[in-house]
């Protein structure tokens, strides 16, 4: 999963970015600070891996990842060229998802590049910069469509949608507002464009909110009700406590977490957000050589998420050996766990669930 990081000049990206991925990317109180996006790969925390990690000593550990790309600050005019213009479109456009930072909080030492705090307007700064550089990669599509049509009468219904679409966005809406069937969905997600992405809207606020209620943020609760009307996910967020906490030990994080009235820290919530947005689940592999999560969508059958072992997993799939992780936690052991029948033998239509630990038989 790849997630680009968006939003004006000085919102806090660069300092989220470097707090969630201890990557070490520049940070300063001055525009275009980001020339080139920063890309750093975070492991995804799963208590449930940890603990089939106390239960074989595995030789090798391995979470999910996610990689966050931090894309210089977006300014008005960036789909003309402005600031540092398309360049940065160009590698949103790569991501699965895009977190959108809007700033939250008052700093008269952090400056601003529009003079003043205001949430929905700066929103609607970067939407509209995405939805003019969409604009023009629809056009593209609907030219080649029209000369694909004169050749085959059955791309009509493809020109169709397509102005179905581009009346959307001319309306200053996004893609992903646009109802449509599978087909059209799957017709749409050729074109890659930029609000056809799930969105997160991280309002980054100050720690003074967080120990005073976050509700009490006039700025984010006018960025909520943006994200309710789209649809969109939205995700309370400070950088600072973040940057705070990301040298502390695991004890001192969750007493400091806990004194802040927080049960987890602005990135396990964050990837909780994505995977949601994005309809993800985990599955997991256990034995004593490694433990591992393999990230798939909601829905995938057995043999598929095979396949995201290795092809030859699919291709030659027999059965899927599958418990719960709650059952085999309960049992203390597979063993345990087989002897009481909890180890189901699953065939090619079982749809797997979160958290489900498997071994796959195959034979090619």
């Amino acid at each position: 999963m790849k997630l680009g990081i968006v939003g004006l000049p000085n919102v806090g990206k660069s300092t989220l970015f470097n707090a969630i991925t201890n990557a070490g990317a520049q940070s300063a109180n001055y525009p275009f600070c980001t020339i080139e996006p920063n890309v750093g790969v975070v492991a995804v925390p799963d208590k449930r891996l940890d603990k089939l990690a106390e239960m074989y000593d595995p030789d090798k550990y391995t979470p999910a990842t996610i990689e966050f790309v931090d894309i210089a600050g977006l300014v008005k005019g960036a789909s003309k060229g402005e600031g540092l213009g398309n360049k940065f479109l160009s590698n949103i456009r790569e991501c699965d998802a895009i977190v959108h930072v809007v700033r939250c909080f008052e700093n008269d030492d952090i400056i601003h590049v529009e003079g003043s705090i205001d949430p929905q307007r700066d929103i609607d700064t970067i939407n509209l910069e995405l939805i003019l550089s969409d604009l023009e990669i629809l056009d593209r599509r609907i030219d080649k469509t029209m000369k694909m049509l004169k050749a085959d009468k059955k791309y009509q219904s493809d020109l169709d949608f397509f102005k179905r679409v581009k009346a959307a966005l001319e309306d200053g809406k996004a893609a992903r507002s646009v109802e449509c069937s599978d087909d059209e969905a799957a017709l749409l997600s050729e074109v890659a464009l930029l609000t056809n992405k799930p969105i997160i809207y991280a309002a980054n606020m100050s720690e003074d909110d967080f120990s005073n209620g976050i509700d009490k943020n006039k700025g984010f609760e006018a960025v909520k009700k943006l994200a309710e009307s789209e649809g969109a996910g939205v995700l309370p967020i400070c950088a600072q406590i973040e940057a705070d906490i990301v040298e502390m030990d695991k004890e001192e994080k969750e007493l400091f977490l806990s004194d802040m009235g927080l049960e987890e820290s602005g990135l396990d919530r964050l990837i909780r957000e994505c995977y949601s947005l994005l309809g993800l689940i985990s599955y997991l592999t256990a034995g004593k050589p490694e433990v591992r999560a393999w990230t798939i969508k909601n829905g995938t059958k057995a043999p598929q998420a095979a396949g995201k072992i290795h092809s030859d997993f699919e291709r030659g799939f027999i059965r899927a050996e599958v418990i719960a992780f709650d059952d085999l936690m309960a049992c203390g052991s597979m063993t345990a766990a087989k002897e009481k029948g909890l180890v189901r033998s699953e065939g090619k239509e079982y749809v797997m669930k979160d958290g489900d630990i498997v071994l796959f038989r195959f034979n090619v």
